[in-house]
């Protein structure tokens, strides 16, 4: 199968195996298929929904609907697209494709599809040796132009070693491309098409994972180091979430940044094939898998991991919501309630934007980010200018529906000898491609 030009169309269900369906988007993106993704609940407590969004272009099918959701996704998704991959198959939404039960995004989907459906399974040997899950694969795959993508035996996530590891992204990749050759040759499209699938899937994997392999690893550049795979490639770090400054040993000074933001710029990022590194404080969303994540709570620790792992990337984009000032004094003991006026004597916290970009090198780009609510320019403008960045993001989260933990900002990327463009509202993607793009333009003419 020739996956140029092809509309495809990814399930994603709930099982730890699900980050590996960022990777595999993003393979078949460089096959030049287009892909869009719909997701079950429980996929998204592994991979936040906003990761797919902005590898696919395009709003990801939830149970919950979205801003930008039509009413008739479970009709429209499948209809527009020529495969329907659902990867991971968890054994739960097998069970529900063989009964006939639609009540969840990617099960509707199933139901709803006429293209042809391949199906990767992914779950605990003991799952998967189950008579149910045996039955229910079993029955799959004498459906019509259903196909199931064997899983092989190897090392599982919970530590255990058997059958249900999901094949890697190269791998399914290989079958997919081995996939209509077997269907255009088999004179019959049944449970023999499903067997003459599998094994040619077992020998398009031999004969072409090293070559997929190869690819993955200069291409994708998601869970491998760049200096480990020997290839030239862009590397950019990004600050994310918020700082807690700590009162004692329970209470802190914070804000209310969910890292939405951060995420969106992370996965564009890597949907562009950059080497993504994130120093990270408190935050509720969540990165896609293949990005280099260094946990801190405090500004400093902040400071301190940026300047540090700033000297290894060609760019740096000051995302997170860090607190301006820190209690001089932390408590080594809870403060008791007296309801008596306590008064905190604060100092200010170091300017990890200022310092990073005396720090950093001629090559290297650096974009910061101003978050303000009145006079957006002029205090832009003063910030841009003190800072030394070579752009500025300014946002403000004023707008109804908008800002902290909303997916759509007001924003302006003001970039250096250029006019203060007017601000509008955006969504956090929109944003993190316009960062994305100014990036790369500076790196490209460095």
């Amino acid at each position: 199968m020739d996956l140029a030009g092809k509309k495809i169309l990814l399930g994603v269900s709930g099982g730890i195996a699900a980050y590996k369906s960022c990777e595999l988007l993003r393979l078949l993106q460089k096959k030049d298929a287009e892909v869009r993704v719909c997701m079950t609940e429980a996929a998204t407590q592994f991979v936040a929904p906003l990761t797919f969004a902005s590898l696919s272009k395009c709003p990801v099918y939830l149970k919950n609907g979205a801003v930008e959701a039509r009413p008739f996704q479970h009709i429209d998704f499948p209809r527009w697209a020529d495969l329907y991959l659902v990867v991971p198959a968890t054994a739960n939404v097998i069970g529900k494709f063989v009964y006939g039960i639609a009540d969840d995004p990617v099960s509707l989907c199933f139901m709803s599809c006429t293209c042809p459906r391949f199906v990767a399974p992914a779950m605990n040997v003991a799952m998967y040796n189950s008579p149910a899950v045996k039955r229910n694969l079993e029955t799959l795959r004498s459906f019509e132009n259903t196909f199931v993508l064997e899983s092989p035996a190897g090392e599982l996530a919970c530590g255990e070693v058997g059958k249900g590891r999901l094949l890697e992204p190269a791998e399914i990749i290989a079958c997919l491309e081995s996939a209509e050759e077997t269907r255009e040759n088999d004179s019959e499209v049944s449970s023999s098409t499903s067997t003459s699938l599998r094994g040619a899937c077992d020998e398009a994997i031999q004969n072409k994972i090293s070559e997929a392999a190869q690819y993955l690893q200069e291409t994708a550049q998601l869970d491998l180091p760049a200096s480990a795979q020997g290839v030239n490639v862009r590397r950019v770090l990004i600050t994310a979430g918020r700082t807690e400054e700590a009162i004692d040993p329970v209470r802190y000074i914070s804000n209310r940044s969910s890292g939405k933001t951060a995420v969106a710029l992370a996965a564009t990022f890597l949907a562009n094939g950059f080497d993504v590194g994130v120093v990270a404080g408190p935050m509720e969303a969540e990165f896609p898998g293949g990005v280099h994540v260094t946990r801190v709570r405090s500004a400093q620790q902040m400071h301190s991991a940026v300047l540090e792992q700033m000297k290894n990337v060609d760019a740096l984009v000051h995302c997170a919501a860090v607190a301006d000032y820190r209690p001089k004094v932390v408590a080594t003991e809870k403060i008791k309630d007296s309801r008596s006026q306590l008064i905190l004597e604060l100092e200010p916290n170091p300017n990890i934007l200022r310092d990073s970009v005396a720090a950093k090198r001629g090559d290297q780009v650096v974009v910061g980010f101003a978050l303000e609510t009145d006079h957006f320019a002029e205090h832009a403008k003063e910030k841009f200018e003190k800072s030394g960045a070579d752009a500025l993001l300014l946002n403000a989260p004023v707008a109804s529906g908008s800002g902290f933990g909303f997916d759509e900002v007001r924003y302006a990327l003001i970039r250096r000898g250029l006019p203060i463009p007017e601000m509008k509202m955006g969504s956090k993607l929109n944003l993190a491609q316009e960062i994305v793009d100014f990036v790369i333009s500076k790196c490209s003419s460095r």
